[in-house]
């Protein structure tokens, strides 16, 4: 029943039971994520169900309790993310969830940094029917998103372009051959082209801070190729872009910065 989960934590729904927090998320195909944190233990699970009730078939269960409160959380939204990818269960569906909002786009996308501590985006759209939408992305799947809206150029609007280029009257004067010329690369999805032209850093390799102010690469052996050549990569990359090795917990990214004008 509604009655037992009488809040609303960031679209979970809470029942605080003494120093337990149980939390619910129930999904569109038939899945319910459930996690629980003790504050007196300091431990928290998480587990995935069939049936909207979370009683049904479990799906997933976390192997051990954690004893870190980010980690839980960090876990219980990965759980979500796993559970939303799949088919809808329990009713004999073999389609992917439901869709349950669908709209035309009135004005502009709202992007805004994200608040909740980490690195994080927040698009908020306005529908044609009056309704507005918010949307919470973690850095990587803003990153994958900028990615995947470049990609569209190609498919959508290639053909537009040429035949605003075939209107556009032909040049006079003769124009010099800069071929040979590299200039700095300007924008964060230039430096992706060029790391991947040039040094063969792949995607799996890459993050960028949501406004792009830098774009980062991590893991093996993309961030010991880079700083091999880290001389080349400085003379790539600049003046608009420079690199710095970051030190993490049992790894190092390379970072390629903005520079400030």
């Amino acid at each position: 029943m509604n009655d037992d989960w009488p809040e609303q934590v960031d679209g979970w729904e809470l029942a605080r039971h003494d120093r337990v927090e149980d939390y619910r998320r129930r999904l569109a195909n038939n899945i319910t994520v459930t996690a629980t944190w003790d504050n007196g233990l300091g431990i928290g699970r998480v587990e995935a169900y069939v049936e909207p009730a979370g009683i049904g078939r479990t799906l997933s269960r976390s192997r051990k309790d954690f004893r870190d409160k980010e980690a839980f959380w960090t876990a219980a939204h990965s759980v979500v993310e796993m559970a939303a990818n799949l088919p809808s269960l329990g009713q004999g569906h073999e389609s992917p969830a439901e869709l349950v909002l669908f709209g035309d786009v009135a004005g502009t996308v709202e992007a805004e940094p994200g608040s909740a501590g980490v690195p994080e985006a927040e698009l908020t759209f306005t529908l044609a029917d009056g309704r507005s939408v918010a949307l919470r992305m973690s850095d990587e799947q803003a990153f994958d998103l900028c990615r995947r809206i470049d990609r569209l150029e190609d498919h959508v609007w290639s053909e537009e372009r040429e035949e605003v280029e075939d209107a556009l009257p032909e040049a006079a004067a003769e124009v010099p051959d800069t071929t040979e010329i590299q200039s700095s690369p300007d924008t964060g999805h230039d430096v992706v082209a060029l790391l991947g032209r040039q040094f063969g850093v792949g995607e799996d390799h890459l993050m960028a801070r949501v406004d792009w102010s830098a774009v980062i690469v991590v893991g093996d052996p993309a961030v010991s190729s880079l700083i091999e050549q880290s001389d080349e990569l400085a003379t790539a990359i600049g003046p608009r872009w420079y690199p710095t090795v970051v030190d993490r917990p049992s790894e190092r990214w390379v970072v390629l910065s903005r520079a400030s004008n």
